[in-house]
């Protein structure tokens, strides 16, 4: 671990139900996901920065991104403004990205507010209704971020590849970022084929982005070797420069120790140069997150 730089951590979730404003549906008693199915684990009553910071604290983690959680809220302002006095106190997050409903006809007016409430903020995320990749409003709503110098972080699975680079090449002053490492939901050889193939054809977009995190979802007994060909298919697709990596915590918590993960990671990119590695492991992330 000594020979590591410090990690910039890209994707993380803080939580905290006593807030008066916020609200987290996902992390209600009983709520199951959709996707992981039952989360009882991580339905706790709050993880903080302060939470964040006494776990990592042996990890060397030099930067955090956090990445909206909240939902349900009736303003997606009052987490940002909350992740900020978060880092006025904890010094965590470095970087927000926030939710706005790119969709709404006060997209504009949402992203301003998030602009005055954070210097921190980076990025936006948004889950649209529909086929919203494609939607003319929620597209104007996304041509907005280029405004502010805004990534849009987006949870996708191999099906919507093609649409994202579409989506990318109309738009070639947002950066778009691929969450997850594209969220792969199955781990057999034909589906790995078709992932690495769509994901091959988003990286075709100059200004696409992955960001390699979340492979222990659906993969709960994950190994090294279980992880490796999804990282270096990822990396191989948008090269040294375009990767970068986050733990998705606490939620792969569920599956693993976060010194465990970062172990991995940097255990698979071990194959490439000094400052390949550096890249991967902080200097794309600084670079893009603006850092």
């Amino acid at each position: 671990m000594s020979d590591r730089p410090p990690f910039v951590d890209t994707h993380v979730h803080f939580h905290d139900l006593r807030h008066e404003t916020l609200t987290w549906v996902w992390l209600e008693a009983g709520w199951v996901h959709p996707i992981l199915g039952d989360i009882g684990a991580l339905q706790s009553q709050r993880y903080t920065a302060e939470d964040f910071l006494a776990e990592t604290r042996f990890q060397n983690v030099g930067k955090v991104v956090h990445v909206q959680a909240a939902l349900g809220s009736a303003d997606p302002v009052d987490e940002t403004i909350w992740l900020q006095e978060a880092f006025g106190r904890w010094g965590v997050p470095h970087g927000i990205v926030a939710e706005a409903p790119l969709a709404a006809d006060d997209a504009g007016s949402i992203l301003e507010r998030h602009v005055e409430a954070s210097p921190n903020l980076r990025g936006i995320r948004d889950f649209g209704p529909g086929d919203y990749l494609v939607d003319p409003a929620w597209q104007r709503g996304y041509a907005l971020l280029a405004k502010h110098d805004l990534v849009c972080c987006l949870d996708s699975m191999p099906e919507t590849y093609a649409k994202a680079r579409a989506l990318a090449e109309k738009t070639p002053d947002v950066t778009l970022c691929i969450d997850h490492t594209g969220f792969p939901r199955a781990r057999d050889d034909e589906y790995f084929a078709f992932w690495r193939k769509e994901l091959e054809g988003a990286a075709q977009a100059p200004n696409t982005v992955i960001k390699i995190s979340g492979l222990g979802m659906l993969d709960p007994d994950w190994t090294v070797a279980s992880f490796r060909p999804w990282v270096e298919a990822a990396i191989e697709a948008f090269g040294t420069d375009r990767a970068f990596f986050g733990t998705n915590w606490p939620v792969d918590r569920m599956r693993s120790s976060y010194g465990d993960v970062l172990d991995a990671y940097w255990e698979i990119i071990g194959q490439y140069t000094a400052d390949e590695r550096t890249a991967l492991w902080s200097g794309n992330a600084e670079r893009i997150f603006r850092l």
